[in-house]
């Protein structure tokens, strides 16, 4: 695509078409930035402030893109000077170094309806311009030239994107564009968006036209862009080559200094350092190189986790961003949760971050894990690293992740990675399921929620993880609707019982408390889904079985006929042939095993012979152990495979919520149905 000098007759062609675009992965909006535009001179068209937004590419780093104004001029100008000249050339089909001013007025001032020009920002300086003009009725000229540093990242496809997003809000139909035949990348761009542009070549230049509506095919396109994108982000995050504490003093008991040992203790494999402002010279912080700034750091940066006082914060991402990081942890306080002063100082922090085409996780919050051999990570206040395991956690509040990680530990979940995002400014629980889908370590997702920022994008994200990996979610602030102190996120109007059905239509299995939560989890580790609802329950245990028939028809299952009650001093060997016989009845979908253990009688040798006849079950089988000592006792997987639980209640609802789960996931899918009307 090119733009091609005015004509001495006057018949200018639409400006700035063309330069050699990444033809990469275009990563959804992050989120629209008002308060950055508030301040925006009122020659820019309101509805297209409304345009201004951070996006992540392909690579996982962010740009902003926001509407050119009359003040970029300059910038325009050194932009289009630092070109190569084999882009300046596929921009203009001709060498063209140098702007006229005719040029930079046409290109920098537009009307926002026949003109309509987008920038591409990374730390304050233009690495992309995509624009349009409208040459007839419905139809406009697009163009787009993306910096040679930034090329094959995915950007030509996000300018056009947002430019066609724009054009059919003024009710334009159709894109039509030259490109030069050997500028390849270009051409692919429009294939890869998921447009079918129809070709035409004359006089050595390819000419294009296409439809903008949305399609089936350029709606996928764009899904698995943003997909692919942002789970690029959170990888980067959680397999960074080298961690910056900063805040980290020589104070044992500070927050700094915790988070060096947790590095430490965690046995991160990649590089430690520390800054602190008041480090001498070759001094350490923690056994680790310490620094005086960020920028000291004699190495490349990959991950930097603030500690520092809130003020001190922006400071400290604005040298991350200088030092190349890909993305910081804000465990600080005195942000959006503190007040009106906090909210101001949370968003600064995200256009800071987001600016310097980084990711930010927090602030307010724990920090972030990966238990991988290769990584080891422990970048949280969290004191030890918990066991590998195949469970992917996010946790919004930064206060319970702690307690959370130690419960489950204590019920035998392992983790794949974790991440507390605390206030949530920037990296949320879409984003991590965007990584989770695709991550062979994690088979299982646990969401603890306190606020949904995008419920639309949420079930989206959901409906499409659910397919292939349980996610298991417990909502705060259910019934009150509120939103914690600091997630600054539109509240929803809709009533608890539309979430609810929103959870439900997208697969997710919801649980009111952490206990049930962590309860469904461990069904969910180690046994196959149900292909029915009919539930042996075999025991010793007359009033239990009893009660487990009550539990079973409360929750929507049946008792199988199958069903034992053994007497109460049944040996092993009686136990154990139950179960088999149970487990080998194509009349059962699950067994729940209940044993309840007699005066001086151990329990071991049953809990074996659970495990052994649950090893030939192709079903789920949960078991309930009454042990002396109160029904609180729980006995995880890491125990043995088989999930026990201390009560028949707690042991039926879980497997019930499985159940419910597994019918979702028994529904083929089915598209969108097209209505005549």
């Amino acid at each position: 695509m090119a733009w091609k000098p005015p004509s001495p007759t006057g018949n200018a062609r639409p400006a700035e078409v063309g330069g050699s675009s990444g033809a990469g992965l275009y990563g959804g909006v992050v989120s629209l930035v008002p308060e950055a535009s508030a301040a925006e001179p009122p020659a820019i068209a309101p509805h297209l402030l409304e345009l201004e937004s951070d996006v992540v590419l392909s690579d996982g780093g962010t740009v902003h893109i926001r509407p050119i104004r009359p003040a970029d001029a300059d910038e325009l100008i050194r932009f289009h000077e630092s070109l190569s000249a084999r882009t300046v050339y596929f921009r203009f089909f001709t060498p063209y170094p140098h702007l006229t001013a005719r040029d930079v007025a046409r290109f920098s001032e537009v009307d926002g309806v026949d003109r309509v020009a987008l920038i591409a920002t990374l730390a304050g300086r233009m690495i992309g311009v995509g624009r349009y003009d409208v040459v007839s009725t419905g139809t406009a000229e697009v163009a787009f030239t993306v910096h040679d540093d930034h090329q094959g990242r995915g950007l030509g496809s996000v300018l056009l994107e947002h430019l066609a997003e724009t054009a059919r809000n003024t009710g334009l139909r159709r894109f039509e564009a030259e490109v030069l035949p050997e500028n390849r990348r270009m051409l692919a761009t429009f294939a890869e968006a998921g447009y079918r542009p129809a070709h035409n070549i004359s006089d050595g230049v390819v000419s294009l036209m296409f439809e903008i509506q949305p399609t089936a095919s350029s709606i996928a396109v764009r899904t698995a862009r943003e997909h692919r994108s942002e789970a690029a982000s959170i990888r980067r995050l959680l397999n960074p080559r080298s961690v910056v504490i900063v805040g980290a003093g020589r104070r044992y008991d500070g927050v700094g200094a915790h988070l060096v040992r947790h590095v430490l203790d965690g046995g991160f494999t990649g590089q430690v350092y520390a800054v602190n402002p008041n480090v001498p010279a070759s001094g350490t912080i923690g056994g680790v190189p310490a620094y005086a700034s960020v920028l000291d750091v004699p190495a490349p940066v990959d991950l930097v986790v603030v500690a520092t006082p809130a003020e001190a914060a922006l400071d400290v991402v604005a040298d991350a961003g200088l030092a190349g990081a890909v993305g910081v942890v804000v465990v600080s306080a005195g942000f959006a949760e503190s007040g009106e002063e906090g909210r101001v100082r949370q968003r600064a922090l995200v256009r800071q971050t987001r600016g310097a085409g980084m990711r930010l996780v927090g602030p307010n919050a724990l920090g972030l894990l990966n238990t991988d051999p290769a990584v080891s990570l422990n970048a949280s206040i969290a004191p030890r690293l918990p066991e590998r395991g195949r469970v992917g956690f996010f946790c919004q509040s930064g206060a319970l992740g702690g307690a959370i990680l130690d419960r489950a530990e204590r019920r035998g979940i392992g983790a794949s990675t974790f991440v507390s995002a605390g206030n949530r400014a920037d990296v949320s629980g879409n984003d991590l399921m965007q990584f989770w889908e695709d991550d062979s370590a994690t088979d299982l997702v646990l969401l603890y929620l306190e606020s949904i920022g995008n419920p639309r994008k949420f079930t989206r994200i959901a409906r499409r993880l659910s397919r292939t990996k349980p996610i298991v979610a417990v909502r705060s602030g259910r019934s009150t609707q509120s939103l914690p102190l600091g997630h600054r996120v539109r509240r929803t109007t809709l009533p608890p019982a539309a979430v609810d059905a929103l959870f439900e239509q997208s697969g997710v299995i919801q649980t009111n408390t952490l206990a049930e939560w962590l309860d469904v989890a461990v069904v969910l580790m180690n046994q196959p889904l149900p292909e029915g609802n009919r539930v042996a329950a075999v025991g010793n245990s007359d009033a239990l079985g009893v009660l487990a028939q009550d539990a079973l028809e409360a929750e929507g299952l049946v008792c199988a006929a199958a069903s034992v009650s053994l007497r109460g001093d049944a040996d092993v060997l009686a136990f154990y042939g139950a179960l088999v016989a149970a487990v080998q009845d194509p009349a059962v979908d699950a067994v729940l095993a209940v044993y309840v253990p007699v005066i001086e009688a151990e329990p071991e040798p049953f809990i074996d012979a659970l495990v052994r006849a649950a090893q030939q079950s192709s079903k789920p089988v949960v078991a309930v152990l009454v042990v002396p000592g109160g029904e609180d006792v729980q006995i995880g997987p890491a125990r043995s495979p088989v999930p026990l639980f201390g009560t028949v209640e707690d042991a039926v609802h879980a497997l019930a919520k499985v159940w419910s789960y597994a019918q979702w996931r028994s529904v083929p899918e089915t598209g969108v149905p097209e209505l005549s009307d």
